[in-house]
């Protein structure tokens, strides 16, 4: 071989050479650049002109959260969604950043919950944030620490460790507003039962300063567990909150347990609730017998009409206390004492003359 031969290969070995260097140092600053990036240019300054976001699963949980003059709502539900909620999902979306670039390859998506989620195997959640201009689509997986966690842009083949850690969820009652009524036991004047089973019965004090309620009628020979034994009953409306919601039936069960809650200033509130299976469900309607209270029960009503509640089975309880529950056990019966046999008398009995 030629010295110009020898030459020019080792020229080309250095050329290539050269050029592997280059082509890592590339890639070295590809990812020193994408790191602590945004994953969702733009989103960050877009977040108050978000109209939709939807969340969906591969076993068919999703919900669509929508934005109008009113507010944001459930549409599952119709139901307002808790704001606060809402409002953070799109500022750690804004804020999220790259950690780490991760796998491009879709075989090993599942690893870290990054798959499509078109299939029911599919661990990850699909999350859509829309706006008149534009829509930004992730997948949010699995989470890696509790600061971060693994997600890929639909679109793009790259996935990614990214933070802050996203906290996503694809069931319509996850996103409620969940307060109900907030009924103040001071308030409380009067609660007429009228349990499905059972009798009826008033609690009832005549002035706030009274710390305990009484309980009318007693049945003959029975007393109060305690001196404050109804009190919970009036205290149950107190920041009463849903589990679930869904519009009310048209023909409510005449059946169904009832108590009228009556305040001091005018204000009453009537619950009729049911039992589904292991559900406890009410449903609640104001109304006012008082000027001062007549906006605050046409609020109540507004809010509250035509639509029947999942809440608490302690708050349900509460509600509906039968009577007999407020009562001391009474008495057992004394046992007749057995007659003490007269001795031989029972010998002689036996013996025949």
């Amino acid at each position: 071989m030629s010295a110009r031969r020898v030459g020019a290969l080792l020229v080309a070995g250095l050329a290539i050479i050269a050029f592997a260097m280059w082509i890592a140092s590339q890639r070295h600053l590809e990812r020193a650049t994408l790191t602590g990036d945004l994953v969702l240019p733009d989103l960050e300054r877009n977040v108050n002109a978000v109209t939709a976001i939807t969340l969906h699963r591969g076993d068919g949980t999703h919900v669509t959260l929508k934005k109008d003059a009113a507010g944001w709502r459930v549409g599952e539900r119709d139901w307002p969604a808790d704001i606060a909620k809402v409002r953070k999902l799109l500022l750690d979306f804004g804020a999220l950043n790259i950690v780490e670039e991760k796998t491009r390859l879709p075989a090993n998506y599942p690893q870290l919950g990054v798959e499509e989620v078109s299939s029911p195997q599919a661990t990850g959640t699909r999350v859509e944030i829309v706006t008149p201009a534009r829509t930004w689509a992730l997948i949010v997986g699995k989470s890696s620490s509790a600061k971060s966690g693994y997600v890929r842009v639909a679109s793009a083949p790259q996935s990614l460790l990214a933070a802050p850690l996203l906290t996503v969820d694809a069931a319509p009652k996850g996103w409620l507003e969940r307060s109900l009524i907030d009924l103040a036991p001071d308030r409380v004047r009067q609660v007429e039962e009228r349990p499905a089973g059972g009798s009826s019965y008033n609690v009832t004090r005549e002035k706030k300063e009274q710390t305990d309620f009484s309980v009318s009628p007693l049945p003959k020979g029975r007393e109060l567990t305690s001196a404050g034994a109804a009190n919970p009953i009036a205290s149950a409306l107190s920041s009463l909150t849903l589990d679930d919601v869904a519009k009310a039936g048209s023909s409510p069960d005449p059946k169904a347990p009832h108590a009228l809650y009556r305040t001091f200033d005018g204000l009453e509130v009537e619950a009729a609730g049911r039992k589904d299976g292991t559900r406890a469900l009410v449903s609640l309607t104001g109304r006012s017998t008082a000027k001062e209270t007549e906006v605050e029960a046409g609020k109540l009503n507004a809010r509250l009409s035509g639509w029947e509640f999942e809440i608490p089975d302690y708050k349900y309880e509460a509600i509906f206390r039968p009577l007999e529950e407020l009562l001391k056990k009474p008495p057992e019966p004394a046992k007749k004492a057995a007659k003490t046999p007269v001795p031989g008398k029972a010998k002689d009995a036996a013996t025949p003359k």
